[in-house]
């Protein structure tokens, strides 16, 4: 897989997205785009179809996390949609993780797995969900039941790359959300990096969001962040 820089897509309707993205070149249409959990409930599969057809390619970030009978029918119908990535999250076990992957048989679609959300920090790990180990051996264990059980990679703080890669295999996926430029605020992140961070810490995908999609030039800040992330 190429090093992308994903463009996490954050509208309130279909329109502003389509007017974000014609900023971009006719040659960009390769594009990366992740379609949250947000505007796909507001939108659907024709969104998700639209965007295909335009010639991007499809990051589909639904974090599913259900019972494995329930979790491979959903895989088999999205294995019919031709995106490029699909999450589910990792506490949902090593049966679930599998049957997802089977369910995604046949389609090249790659199956990642969410390990710890990265707006939850230490403290939340310990007060709130009750989680014992710290939070670098929490989200190493995660990444290596999803990679024990079929994960093409895992969704990470960029922090905990090295780890990640040390535990499973250099060819095991880390896509890093989480990523701001020196310039931008770090917002409700808490476990962040730069683009060249992340790069240096191995990633092999970044997810920027607000700092492109909210800036002035959304095509200028795009072009700026794969500078650094491709330095």
């Amino acid at each position: 897989m190429n090093k992308p820089v994903i463009v996490a897509l954050d509208f309130a309707d279909d329109f502003e997205c389509i007017n974000f993205l014609n900023q971009f070149p006719k040659d960009d249409e390769k594009l990366f785009l992740k379609i949250g959990l947000e505007m796909f409930c507001q939108f659907g599969y024709p969104f998700v179809r639209n965007l295909r057809e335009r010639g991007y390619n499809i990051f589909l970030d639904l974090k599913l996390h259900d019972i494995p009978n329930t979790v491979k029918r959903t895989c088999e119908m999205i294995a019919q949609w031709d995106v490029q990535m699909l999450t589910v999250h990792a506490t949902g076990g090593s049966e679930m993780i599998a049957a997802a992957k089977e369910g995604l048989a046949g389609s090249s679609t790659q199956l990642l797995a969410v390990t710890q959300l990265t707006s939850l920090g230490q403290s939340e790990l310990a007060n709130e969900l009750q989680v014992p180990l710290e939070s670098q051996d929490y989200v190493t264990h995660l990444a290596k039941l999803a990679y024990q059980n079929g994960a093409d990679g895992v969704i990470s703080s960029a922090l905990e790359v090295p780890v990640i890669k040390a535990a499973t295999s250099t060819d095991f996926l880390c896509v890093t959300p989480g990523i701001r430029p020196k310039s931008a605020q770090v917002g409700d992140q808490k476990r962040v990096a730069t683009p060249a961070h992340a790069r240096s810490l191995g990633s092999d995908a970044i997810v920027v969001g607000r700092p492109i999609t909210q800036a002035e030039n959304g095509h200028q800040a795009y072009v700026n962040i794969c500078k650094e992330w491709n330095k």
